[in-house]
Order: structure tokens, then C-alpha cells, then sequence
């Protein structure tokens, strides 16, 4: 890529692809102004950043931004969200990117096609809330001269949502599912190649809508076939699920917030993401490379492995735990007096302290049950649990140290329950 002059802000900069934005941008001389809900990260890696979150009323207003976009010559727009409520994806899609783009043209600083939205194939003929909103968000963007740039399906380096459930499906150790029968036509492009083509729209723009996609064409199964065969994995039979059946584990997915499992997610895949390149990205100076090209540019690592594996560990932590809190709650509650009073026999407890902390207890664990369940903070659940555990791992060591010594573990099951728990918050963290 050549030198680039400039300074970009990049609305949603923490994301998978508006990483790639932040860094391949900055590699080719741009100043970048990296923003996001949280920046923190972006700090540590050195960007200029900006803190906003677009789904807040004030994000939508031209106050907000208008004194903190000096010397911005440039606007990438990489923020999206695939499922949320009405207002946070008209937020998010349309009011507050307004708001920058307006505001930007008001600094005198931005030439009219200066700027770019990374918008997505296939919102044409959808109507969910998600291809609703980012049509709106076009006509936004077209209106104040920003050129939206629709883009087929983005693998990279790294991964994240979609690209890491195609990887945790690939990896898989028995079969393979896909969605239907597989046939759904895909041209993956690499993240990088689309920095490369946001820079070249950035000094060179084009008119009206633009779309992008790699120059191969696989199917759903060909391309899940070619990770696993990149991760070095055997092969496997594939799994044809029925598009019903992954409609239904779609809206458990919503249900529990797990992002690429989700009702949006499999409309998507039932019918293939497939990307006509337009005629200015055809005529590009340096075109985008096909899947197979890039898939095997590089060795995938042990990290690849790792992450692929354990992508789906995630919901399925959350579920097991979910079982043990519901369960722990549920005898907590209404466990006879008679079966564990004795338990705590001698250790100066009245009996209806005990009794009230049991069903005090059962609450709680029931609460928690309900949070995991929902998805709501997962992280900070994760800390709650693990005090709940040490807090009652502490206290019956106390009052009935025995338990300690119980044939079938007692006391002790709790030091793998904390790993696990550590573990589901290590795996919750995906920024």
C-alpha cells in the first residue's frame, strides 16, 4: 500500500474488522483516531482513541462530537451490531453516525467522499431489523458523501463471532455441521485486502454503493473443510443440520447473548454470503486474494487450534454451571431441615440461622442460575460465583470441616467447580 496523508477517525476501532481498519490504516501513514465503547486496549496499543458509545442518546447529537473531531480528515465507519433492540441498532446504525458525519463536515476538515462505511451484502433482500438499519445507514452515509463499501464475508488473522463459529464448527472432533445442505455460496475476503481497499477509497472514491468479495466462490462445506484441513485436522463426516433445528438453537442463542449463535446469524448463512465485486473494486491496483490463496498464506498455530476448540466450551460452561447454581438453589430452598442440620451439628449455629442461610442461599443461587442463563455480564457473574463458592467453601469448612473428607469429594469438588469457573471467564472476554 502506498503513504497515505490524513488523520481517520474509525467508528467501532475494537471490533474484528475495525482493528484491521486501526492497524492497516496507521501502517500506510494515516494518523488514526481509533473509537470505541471501551478504549482502554486501544490505548495500550499505542492509538489516539476516543470513547463513545453510539447506542447513548448523546452520541446521536452533533454536540458531542463536533469538539472532538479537530483535524479529522477522514471517517471509517466499522461499528455494527448484528442483534439488539430497535434503539440500539438505530442508534448504532444510523442517529449517531449521522451525528459524526455531520459534525465532521461542519469542522471544515473533510472533502465531500472522504469517508467510508463498512456496510454488508445482503441486506437487499432481508428484512431484519440488522439489514433494515444498515440500508437506513447507507442513505445516511450517501446523503453527507460517504461512500458505503458492502462486504461479503471477512476471515482474517484473527477471529471473531461468525469467523470464530466457522472455525469452532470446522473443529469440531466427530462431525462437521453445516446449515442445511451445505451448498450456500460464499467469497470469503481477507481482512487485510479490505484495509487495503478502504485506503484506496479513502484518496480515491467512487461513487454510490460499492461491494467486495474475494474472487473464489466455495460452498459452506468447502469452506469449513478448508479451515479444518488449515487447523491440521483429520477429516470428518459432515452433519447436515436441518434449517429448522438451527433456527431453534439461533433463538436459544439470543436468548442466552451469545452472539454469532443467533436467529440473524443462520438467515444469513441459509442463504450463503455471496459478494459481487463492483466495477471500482474490480478495478483496484492491488485486487483482493481468493480464500484459497489466503487460507494457506499462513500455518495456523497452536492458538488457532486452542481458540477453535474452545469457542464453544463458552456456552456450554455456561449451561453446566447454570445446572449446578439452578440445582444448588432448588435444595437450598426446600431441602428437609432434618438432612442437613446434622451436618453442622455442634458448631453453635442456632438452627434457624442455618435454616435461614440455606434458603437465603438457595435464592442467590437460583439469581445467578438466571444471570448465566441470560448472558447478562457474564463477566462479572463470573466473579460473583467465584466468591458464592469460596465464601461457602469457607464457611462449612469452618462449621463441618468433615466435609473435607467425604468419600464422593464434599468440600473438594469445589476447587475444579472455581477452575471452571475461571475458565468461563477467561473465555468471556473476547475484546
Amino acid at each position: 500500500m502506498t503513504e497515505a496523508q490524513g488523520k481517520v477517525l474509525i467508528l467501532g476501532a475494537d471490533g474484528f474488522i475495525g482493528r484491521h481498519l486501526a492497524f492497516g490504516l496507521r501502517a500506510v501513514g494515516l494518523e488514526v483516531v481509533a473509537s470505541a465503547r471501551r478504549c482502554a486496549r486501544l490505548d495500550r496499543m499505542g492509538f489516539e482513541t476516543l470513547e463513545a458509545d453510539l447506542a447513548s442518546p448523546e452520541a446521536a447529537t452533533v454536540a458531542f462530537w463536533q469538539g472532538r473531531l479537530e483535524g479529522v480528515s477522514h471517517v471509517v465507519n466499522a461499528a455494527g451490531v448484528l442483534t439488539a433492540s430497535e434503539r440500539v441498532s438505530g442508534a448504532v446504525h444510523v442517529q449517531a453516525p449521522a451525528a459524526v458525519y455531520e459534525a465532521l463536515g461542519k469542522t471544515g476538515q473533510r472533502e465531500t467522499g472522504r469517508g467510508v462505511l463498512i456496510s454488508a451484502v445482503g441486506i437487499d433482500d432481508s428484512e431484519t431489523g440488522f439489514a433494515r438499519h444498515r440500508r437506513e445507514g447507507e442513505a445516511v452515509a450517501l446523503a453527507h458523501g460517504i461512500m458505503p463499501l458492502r462486504a461479503g464475508l471477512v476471515l482474517g488473522e484473527t477471529s471473531y463471532g461468525g469467523s470464530s463459529l466457522a472455525r469452532a464448527l470446522a473443529a469440531l472432533p466427530f462431525v462437521m455441521p453445516v446449515v442445511g445442505a451445505g451448498e450456500q455460496p460464499f467469497n470469503p475476503v481477507h481482512a487485510a485486502d479490505l484495509t487495503k481497499t478502504v485506503a484506496h477509497f479513502l484518496t480515491h472514491p467512487a461513487e454510490g454503493v460499492q461491494e467486495i468479495g474475494g474472487p473464489e466462490v466455495v460452498t459452506q462445506t468447502e469452506m469449513l473443510t478448508g479451515l479444518r484441513r488449515w487447523l491440521g485436522l483429520g477429516p470428518v463426516p459432515v452433519l447436515r443440520l436441518p434449517v429448522w433445528l438451527c433456527r431453534a438453537m439461533g433463538r436459544v442463542g439470543d436468548a442466552m447473548r451469545l452472539g454469532p449463535i443467533s436467529v440473524t446469524a443462520v438467515t444469513q448463512l441459509e442463504a450463503g454470503v455471496l459478494a459481487e465485486p463492483s466495477e471500482a473494486v474490480r478495478a483496484l491496483p492491488e485486487r483482493p486474494r481468493g480464500f484459497s490463496d489466503f487460507i494457506n498464506a499462513r500455518p495456523a498455530g497452536t492458538q488457532d487450534l486452542w481458540h477453535a476448540r474452545l469457542y464453544l466450551m463458552r456456552p456450554v460452561l455456561r449451561l453446566v454451571l447454570a445446572v449446578l447454581w439452578s440445582v444448588s438453589g432448588l435444595i437450598g430452598l426446600f431441602l428437609p431441615t432434618a438432612e442437613f442440620l446434622p451436618l453442622i451439628a455442634g458448631s453453635g449455629v442456632p438452627d434457624w440461622l442455618a435454616i435461614a442461610f440455606a434458603r437465603l442461599g438457595g435464592v442467590a443461587d437460583l439469581l445467578i442460575a438466571g444471570a448465566l442463563l441470560r448472558g447478562w455480564r457474564p463477566r462479572s457473574m463470573a466473579v460473583v460465583q467465584a466468591a458464592m463458592v469460596l465464601g461457602y467453601t469457607v464457611a462449612f469448612s469452618v462449621l463441618a470441616p468433615v466435609l473435607w473428607l467425604l468419600p464422593l469429594g464434599g468440600l473438594l469438588k469445589n476447587l475444579p467447580v472455581l477452575a471452571l469457573i475461571a475458565l468461563l471467564y477467561i473465555l468471556e472476554d473476547e475484546r
